[in-house]
């Protein structure tokens, strides 16, 4: 009986270690870049409230003045999201993403001496801001393609589900950290850690060996004309995704839904503090509830993806965000503002990651091995081309029409946004990841050379 009893055991461990720690856990150079991942998502919470928070209370931004923060953040995605694609299939991936962070770090350094010698303002603001988006822009798209490369194709779910659980932790507990921090220390100190988990990040993925799959994908003209080259290559990812149904859907659908996104985000740490009259360490607790929607999310993605579909998921996801922004909007200032401001985030990140970890698995799965770099940063550069006019925009509404219609205005937008593509997107007749549309090109000692 006891011997029945152990193998039983037995069995029901293996089963739960196989469906919680197999797969890509087995991967030495995956849990390094997990690991490495969670470290800069603990540093980014605190650098998400504590950049704007330092704006909105130690330099008394107005709403146009946070526009313009969020949209110079957002400015390197439209300048160069094209070409960075290019920038990664012809270099090796791990080199960027170490110099990506390694950029930011040092960037961030600024707001602290700024503070410390006496001369911070929002033009410093605004430098940091462009500089972290565009160390965030290379270094966040070779990381999903040396990811991928990594783990392969068939884990693709599995990996992005233990990103997702990376960034669900930060966000449950990295933004009441933030707050404390913030709250005791000043803004920019909490910023100044923020720089050192970016170097920390760079030191360890300096460990990870290389192999034969990190060659660049794409050589660099020998010919002369070389920016007839960078276009040219470029217009391949284009044409990928123009060509490519479900992925055409999405890059539209969330071309719109950034510029919804990035008005929100322009006015939201305003109205919290001012409309709402919350301190940075309630805002920060908020925030922690939030993080609960983002572990819900990727503890039931892959079971929800498969009752009911990955396409339809996703647009569920999404138009749970634009519902949680109407519900920001409706928060009444009174004592249990910050019991529904909470609800409200929660919602928004537990829609928001139902999306993006099927977003983020079905542009890898349907791309080529030899332009996951080019469609990957594409896909960004499409998505987010238009996220500084919808920072300004929101600026511009929040001073004009007041924070809280603006804000409702997003919730609108997304809901209406959702609508259309539950019943007209081919996104959601999609039940399963699509298969690449082409073969992969194999990798040549040409290939190789750098």
């Amino acid at each position: 009986m006891n011997t029945q009893l152990g193998s039983t055991l037995t069995r029901q461990l293996r089963r739960f270690q196989d469906k919680y720690f197999g797969g890509v856990w087995k991967s030495h150079d995956f849990r390094t870049l997990w690991l490495s991942l969670t470290i800069t998502h603990f540093g980014g919470q605190v650098t998400f409230l504590a950049l704007p928070l330092t704006a909105a209370i130690m330099l008394h931004a107005t709403p146009l003045e946070m526009g313009v923060l969020t949209a110079v953040e957002a400015l390197p995605y439209t300048l160069f999201g094209l070409f960075t694609g290019v920038l990664i299939d012809r270099s090796r991936k791990l080199r960027l993403i170490i110099i990506a962070d390694v950029g930011r770090g040092l960037a961030l350094l600024l707001v602290p001496l700024a503070a410390w010698l006496g001369f911070l303002s929002m033009p410093i603001l605004y430098v940091v801001g462009f500089l972290c988006g565009l160390g965030g822009i290379i270094g966040w798209a070779a990381y999903q393609v040396f990811m991928a490369e990594r783990v392969g194709s068939e884990n693709l779910v599995q990996a992005n589900a233990g990103i997702a659980l990376s960034d669900s932790a930060s966000s449950l507990i990295g933004p009441g950290i933030a707050g404390a921090i913030i709250h005791w220390l000043t803004a920019p100190i909490a910023i100044l850690m923020d720089a050192l988990s970016f170097f920390v990040s760079a030191w360890m993925l300096k460990g990870i060996p290389a192999k034969a799959s990190d060659a660049p994908k794409l050589r660099a003209k020998e010919d002369g004309a070389a920016w007839a080259g960078i276009w040219a290559d470029a217009k391949e990812g284009l044409k990928m995704i123009r060509d490519h149904p479900v992925l055409r859907s999405v890059a539209i659908s969330l071309m719109i839904w950034n510029v919804l996104k990035h008005a929100y985000l322009a006015i939201v740490i305003l109205y919290a503090t001012r409309d709402l009259a919350l301190s940075a360490g309630t805002i920060g607790a908020l925030f922690m509830m939030a993080g609960i929607g983002f572990l819900l999310a990727s503890a039931t993605c892959q079971w929800l993806n498969r009752r009911y579909g990955v396409g339809y998921i996703m647009l569920i996801g999404l138009t749970m965000t634009g519902a949680a922004w109407l519900l920001v909007a409706c928060v009444s200032g009174n004592e249990w503002a910050a019991v529904q401001l909470g609800s409200a985030l929660f919602l928004m990140d537990l829609g928001a990651m139902l999306f993006f970890i099927n977003y983020l698995s079905l542009r890898q799965a349907a791309t080529p091995e030899h332009l996951r770099g080019r469609v990957t940063s594409t896909l960004i550069f499409i998505a987010v081309s238009l996220a500084p006019l919808g920072s300004l925009l929101g600026g511009v509404l929040g001073t004009w029409l007041g924070l809280r219609v603006t804000i409702a205005i997003c919730g609108v937008g997304g809901l209406l946004l959702g609508a259309v593509l539950l019943k007209w997107s081919p996104v959601g007749a999609m039940k399963e990841l699509p298969k690449p549309a082409a073969k992969v090109i194999p990798v040549t000692p040409e290939m190789s050379a750098e």
